[in-house]
């Protein structure tokens, strides 16, 4: 087991109508904030309505900055530091999903600095001064932005997709009603189930040494995932479904998981190329990579592809480790397409004429990957597997 410190400040605040203690919450950090939110759809949902209310009970100042598209932009995120410098704004609330709480959190970052915002995700710079509290009002389970210290920005012009990790990055609070993720599109939905499966299977594939309790602490997280996904496919507004899901997807990722362990990250740096080149929604691209991944790292560990095919997929014991693996990996890949998701490039009608540039752009800081280290000519395997 590997040394760790584990720090997981996020308040969480579960349950119908958690969105009305926004402005209890939100005001504990600032009266002047910004509200950042991506399309319409809070609006047409009355959330919107529901949060000014709760804000304005509680005397806060309030700013906004709509409009975050999925795979959020360094032009948005400007937009933002420019509000928040001008204001001098306090505290910053998200209310959406994964590409709204990462859009918040770089903003925090940015506007704390005078320096580039984007110079942290770079690794030209490091912060100095900390971030802007950041507050959630979760509305789509799915990336675990909500407790963890990740956030993932697109750079427009330069067509980079990157994460920056720093505990600094955590929320101070979420607030988390199941009843919000109801009218998530159901291709969205399950989007989210496969990223969240992700977040987990980047953990539980590993070298570390002695991780027995947290590789079963992930394993029965992918089980649930996989056994809950089809009750949310069945009744969209199962309150018991959604509920498990969103728990999920927070514990997915807000680093307890990872706890002694040694992380991959290969499928999420090898499919943000996909976004980045062609604004994939992130989990139908980690569908396309995760099994192509599979297939091409399988035989560095293949005692843990084997337990993983057992208490995951339950794969029974017939046949020798690679095929027992191989079933494995095919359940996963049906597990995706039963979600509606695509498998391959081809499903998801994407060219295959930048692979070879996509592989060099994922690898151009060095190899990706701590299970097995992946150089430009490994993923362009892997994209070729996927193709």
């Amino acid at each position: 087991m590997e040394n760790f410190i584990y720090h997981s400040p996020t308040k969480i605040v579960f349950g119908v109508d958690a969105e009305k203690e926004c402005g209890r919450e939100i005001k504990i950090h600032g009266k002047k904030v910004l509200l950042h939110y991506g399309g319409g759809s809070i609006k047409k949902s009355g959330l919107y309505d529901v949060v000014i209310e709760a804000l304005k009970n509680e005397g806060i100042e309030v700013y906004e900055l709509g409009g975050v598209k999925p795979n959020p932009t360094l032009s948005m995120v400007y937009e933002g530091i420019k509000i928040c410098k001008e204001h001098k704004i306090e505290a910053i609330l998200a209310v959406g999903g994964g590409s709204v709480i990462d859009s918040a959190k770089a903003i925090a970052l940015g506007a704390k600095h005078k320096n580039d915002v984007w110079d942290f995700f770079s690794g030209k710079d490091v912060p100095s001064n900390g971030a802007l509290p950041v507050g959630v009002i979760l509305t789509i389970p799915a990336s675990g932005s909500e407790t963890s210290v990740s956030t993932v920005i697109t750079n427009e012009k330069t067509i980079e997709k990157i994460s920056y990790r720093n505990q600094i990055n955590r929320p101070v609070f979420a607030l988390m009603n199941p009843v919000l993720t109801y009218t998530i599109p159901m291709y969205n939905t399950c989007a989210g189930i496969v990223d969240i499966f992700s977040h987990t299977m980047e953990r539980y594939f590993t070298n570390a040494e002695d991780v027995n309790f947290t590789s079963e602490l992930c394993e029965a997280t992918m089980r649930s995932i996989i056994e809950v996904a089809p009750h949310i496919l069945k009744n969209p507004q199962d309150y018991g479904s959604r509920a498990e899901i969103m728990w999920i997807a927070t514990i997915s990722h807000n680093g307890i998981l990872e706890t002694g362990r040694i992380a991959d990250w290969a499928s999420h740096k090898i499919e943000h190329e996909l976004s980045a080149f062609y604004d994939v929604t992130h989990g139908a691209g980690l569908s396309i990579i995760i099994p192509a991944w599979m297939k091409y790292v399988y035989r560095h560990d293949l005692d843990q592809f084997v337990r993983f095919a057992n208490k995951v997929c339950n794969i029974k014991n017939i046949g020798s480790k690679e095929e027992i693996t191989l079933k494995g990996i095919e359940y996963i890949k049906n597990f995706f397409k039963s979600l509606g998701m695509p498998t391959s490039f081809e499903e998801a009608n994407l060219p295959s004429d930048k692979i070879d540039i996509m592989a060099k752009k994922a690898t151009k800081t060095g190899p990706v990957g701590q299970f097995v280290k992946l150089y430009d000519g490994d993923v362009l395997e892997i994209y070729k597997l996927a193709l």
